[in-house]
């Protein structure tokens, strides 16, 4: 842990007292860093809350940043195509680029004279800059024999409406940061660094809960109003490496510590949702809308009894329940920690939102993690009448760069 974020903890937790060391998610009521801070009409915003600015995520370690970080307000997904004629030498210069950038990012300093200061003023802000590697980069860089079996395509779904357009991709960078500008400033500083070599194949924004707005530490909320992400497993849990992360002795050497990433874009058909009644719509979950706990009872983190029958002598939670379905033990174990955004894109064509969540799942092997349960849901979830998955990735995102590297170099040059 680097100095900065351990002071920041520090400081945060010396303000709320008992909310706990997961009180970096949040703020508390009323105190130092849980109200907003209103400005004097001018433009300005008063006082930094500085406990937000000043923490560091360190580029360096085991595993990149921005998978075992709490969620982010803000988000930009990209995935880019090598230029035409590009190639392994070119795709070498731009990995070394972009860590160098990446690595001064994060740590809140300019990037070269070029820097457009769009963030200037502002801390680290929790930045994060992932970098993935997609099925066709090893085709354009000549590095067939070093991809993994677990890059095979996802299979096709029934509720898949996909386009092509904005699936897939030879590269991929996730960033993530509890400031826009900090963010948007990180998206332009990879665009820019990435010159001649690439060229931007999709992009997709995304926001979380902003720190602070709530009073206690607590699971974020889709855009549904459900409390989303009340299973996702824990570093603590035993297995979580296993599960999550690739372990040395593999086939492929160089994506040892890193981790599969999915990415889809899931839009979310709000009118039709919205018109349910509650009860509906906490029976097509399997959990009350006001708190996250399961409809048998309990609080959000009470396990689900999904044996439970009511008085009619049906199950409590209904057969096709998303909570039922998507629950690791009717899955074989699969486990996958989520980390997704939502987005919200205008009004499309047919005057209803463009709106959803931008579903990024991170596992060890995807065919034994989002497959399997991705293939359940598509057979009975209840939930699958109000989304539709539009587009869809996956990555290699290898373990995070050691002193003197950059991101891929076990892959390019070894």
């Amino acid at each position: 842990m680097s100095d900065n974020l351990e002071i920041s903890r520090r400081r945060l937790l010396g303000t709320m007292g008992a909310a706990g060391a997961t009180g970096l998610a949040v703020g508390a009521a009323g105190g130092a860093v849980g109200h907003a801070v209103l400005g004097d009409g001018s433009g300005t915003t008063g006082p930094a809350l500085a406990t937000v600015g000043s923490t560091r995520v360190p580029f360096r370690g085991a595993h990149q940043a921005g998978i075992l970080q709490p969620l982010q307000a803000r988000g930009h997904l990209v995935a880019f195509d090598l230029a035409p004629g590009a190639g392994r030498k070119e795709a070498v210069a731009l990995m070394r680029r972009w860590s160098t950038a990446a690595e001064l990012l994060m740590a809140g300093e300019p990037v070269g004279p070029s820097d457009g200061g769009i963030a200037r003023d502002a801390g680290p802000c929790s930045l994060t800059v992932t970098f993935g590697f997609g099925r066709s980069f090893f085709d354009r860089t000549g590095l067939v024999a070093r991809r993994p079996q677990e890059l095979e395509p996802l299979p096709a779904f029934s509720s898949d409406r996909l386009d092509p357009k904005r699936s897939d991709g030879d590269l991929w960078v996730q960033i993530g940061a509890d400031d826009a500008l900090v963010a948007f400033h990180a998206l332009r500083t990879v665009q820019r660094e990435a010159g001649a070599a690439v060229r931007v194949r999709w992009q997709m924004n995304g926001f979380n809960r902003s720190l602070g707005a709530t009073a206690r530490p607590m699971t974020a909320r889709n855009l549904m109003g459900q409390v989303d992400g009340t299973g996702n497993p824990k570093p603590t849990d035993p297995g979580f490496d296993r599960h999550v992360f690739v372990a040395a002795g593999g086939a492929q050497p160089w994506m040892t510590g890193g981790s599969y990433a999915v990415v889809r874009r899931i839009r979310m058909l709000l009118d039709d949702w919205d018109a349910l009644p509650l009860k509906h719509q906490e029976a097509v979950i399997g959990r009350r809308k006001s708190d996250g706990a399961p409809l048998t009872g309990g609080t959000e983190t009470t396990e689900p009894d999904l044996d439970k029958l009511g008085p009619d002598g049906k199950p409590v939670i209904p057969a096709d329940a998303h909570a039922r379905i998507s629950a690791p033990e009717q899955n074989g174990g699969a486990t996958m920690l989520r980390r997704p955004f939502s987005f919200h894109d205008g009004i499309g064509p047919d005057g209803t939102p463009d709106a959803g969540l931008l579903f990024v799942c991170w596992q060890a092997d995807p065919t034994r993690a989002f497959v399997p349960v991705q293939r359940k849901l598509d057979r009975g979830d209840a939930l699958s009448a109000f989304i539709r998955h539009e587009a869809s990735a996956l990555f290699a995102v290898p373990g995070g760069p050691a002193d003197g590297e950059y991101v891929g170099q076990r892959l390019l040059e070894a």
